[in-house]
């Protein structure tokens, strides 16, 4: 039998500022439980709003679901998670520079073209769409 502790999911809803619709899923992914009660409802644990307040924290913070999931596991498996989620972290770090070098590059490139086509805009021929574009090289 479901005490009155336990919270229906609107409550849950409420309490967290997440969506029905969203905690279903976080449910269906393994990382909120619940007991189904006699009348078919989703019955949570209080500490459901810490755990989906937790969620809504890592992701603000990057992480994904998937990433999520990892850390709340190892924390179920009786560890803190903080040295796993500081590897985590550093992977996002790294990524993230990758992408800034591209980036960068790209901008470079971008600029490029600007002041090249500024300079010596091509001329317009037959079928060609826009002679700027046309320019750009595939390779």
């Amino acid at each position: 039998m479901i005490t009155t502790t336990h919270l229906k999911i609107g409550e849950v809803s409420r309490q967290t500022g997440v969506a029905v619709g969203a905690l279903r899923y976080y449910e269906s992914l393994g990382l909120i439980t619940s007991q189904r009660g006699q009348n078919g409802y989703r019955y949570y644990a209080p500490t459901t709003v810490q755990q989906v307040e937790f969620i809504k924290k890592a992701q603000a913070l990057g992480f994904s679901l998937e990433d999520i999931k990892e850390v709340l596991t190892v924390h179920q498996q009786g560890h803190t998670p903080c040295h796993f989620v500081q590897s985590l972290l550093q992977q996002k770090i790294d990524h993230l520079e990758a992408q800034i070098h591209q980036m960068t590059v790209f901008k470079a490139e971008l600029e490029q073209y600007q002041d090249q086509w500024a300079s010596h805009p091509p001329q317009t021929t037959d079928g060609e769409i826009c002679p700027l574009i046309e320019t750009v090289s595939l390779a």
